[in-house]
């Protein structure tokens, strides 16, 4: 029997469609899907849901849940991360105290002033289950899902580098599903090249049937009503050839272009008809959250409810959908090599990108083997935003597993949106004040001077 330890598993809605995938696969039918979360109410709601799923495709598999992490590791041949650090009255002061200064900050979840303090009260634990995974089970396959996605892979990597790790995000296949509608082809017709950084890597190649799209893309988007769908993206498309990974929400942190003045925000950030996800309003992710908190029990009470009386919810959710992990667990336990867009250390593999910085690009699985494919050389117009934004990371990472708070300082003084609002007085100011907010969760600082 196959073991599968789900870290984080009270994030019920990934947790299930995780493992209605996985059991999916004959493989891992019968596996053992060790749920484990501190929140004893969330692990059990998660049981659950996933024992439903298992009831209603009457498989083999076993479901166990605990509290105690070394307990869910030990053993595993496969580890998932979907935790988050601090609850949303913590790290809600990311995107408050940026805001003070000027700089406006939708998501914070990958990259910024935000992003960067997010990762630094998260390292700590991911670099704790990753000593565990090295103690308890040293073979196993470990796929995060946790943002920020660069910096932590790149902070576990680097510290574990005899680990198998890779993390995963859906803004790839999701985004090439979106682009398969705009170009009116079908989703498994296409073949796609997608390489950079997580949120910022770019389809370098998009055919169907050995057919450029591109073209057919371009003309799309020229239309208002694909345009407004993802403005900031379809600017960037527009301007740079190459189509970008993440929605506009994010993509207007990430860059000079769309959040430094109102009068910009207003024309890319805010919400047309037809648009997708967020779109970039401020503080999205903290209303979020705060919405999640109150009527996320609800939702999963109302999700198994609808799986005992909806047929075609019942056929949606048994169906194998589009995240990677389930295919890269089959893949590492033996079953069909995959290849999937993944998080791993850039060694030469990206020529143009800092070595060591963290890419998101074409990897193989197969038995107990990771293998990233070499992409070469960016094309030149999106390689300076790629290369630029992958070592402010590395920097930040730096400072994070260092104990460094002038690198915190020096990765987002250089933070484009931040550097596009404020001046590197102000961005001191705004830094120290972070910090300040957030010393009960920093203990690997013996400092926040710089």
């Amino acid at each position: 029997m196959k073991k599968i330890a789900f870290i984080g598993a009270g994030s019920v809605g990934f947790t299930r469609g995780l493992v209605s995938d996985l059991l999916t696969f004959e493989l891992l039918k019968d596996a053992e899907l060790c749920l484990m979360d501190i929140d004893e109410e969330r692990l059990e709601m998660a049981r659950k849901s996933c024992q439903k799923i298992i009831d209603l495709g009457k498989y083999p598999a076993k479901i166990t849940t605990t509290k105690n992490r070394r307990e869910a590791l030990k053993g595993a041949n496969g580890v998932l991360t979907t935790v988050l650090c601090g609850d949303v009255d913590v790290w809600q002061h990311d995107i408050f105290i940026p805001k003070k200064y000027g700089v406006d900050i939708s998501i914070g979840d990958t990259r910024g002033p935000a992003g960067v303090f997010r990762m630094l009260r998260t390292l700590p634990l991911m670099l704790e289950i990753c000593k565990d995974i090295e103690e308890l089970c040293p073979d196993a396959i470990y796929l995060n899902y946790t943002n920020p996605m660069a910096m932590l892979c790149s902070g576990m990597q680097k510290t574990y580098p005899n680990l198998a790790i890779s993390g995963l995000c859906h803004s790839v296949q999701g985004t090439s599903k979106m682009m398969s509608e705009w170009a009116e082809v079908e989703i498994d017709d296409v073949d796609y090249l997608c390489a950079g950084i997580n949120h910022l890597a770019f389809f370098l190649e998009y055919k169907s049937k050995g057919v450029d799209l591109y073209p057919k893309l371009l003309e799309a988007v020229k239309t208002q009503k694909i345009f407004d769908q993802e403005q900031v993206r379809n600017e960037m498309f527009l301007a740079l050839d190459y189509y970008v990974t993440e929605s506009s929400g994010h993509n207007s942190e990430y860059n000079w272009w769309f959040r430094k003045r109102k009068d910009l925000i207003e024309k890319y950030c805010t919400e047309k008809e037809g648009s997708r996800w967020s779109f970039g309003e401020y503080a999205y992710i903290v209303d979020a959250y705060q919405k999640r908190k109150i009527e996320w029990k609800k939702d999963v009470i109302e999700w198994m409810d609808k799986l005992d009386n909806d047929e075609e919810h019942r056929k949606l959710v048994m169906t194998r959908g589009h995240e990677y992990a389930a295919s890269i667990m089959n893949a590492w336990m033996g079953g069909n090599i995959f290849e999937f867009n993944g998080n791993v250390q850039n060694d030469g593999l990206i020529t143009n990108v800092t070595n060591n910085a963290c890419v998101e690009i074409p990897v193989l699985c197969s038995r107990n083997k990771l293998k990233p494919i070499k992409v070469g050389d960016l094309p030149a117009q999106v390689a300076p935003i790629v290369g630029f934004t992958a070592q402010i990371e590395t920097m930040a990472v730096e400072g994070a597993l260092t104990g460094n708070p002038k690198l915190i300082y020096q990765s987002i003084a250089h933070d484009p949106l931040t550097a596009a609002v404020l001046s590197l007085a102000e961005i001191k100011e705004m830094v120290k004040e972070m910090f300040e907010k957030n010393r009960e969760y920093l203990p690997q600082f013996k400092t926040f001077d710089f």
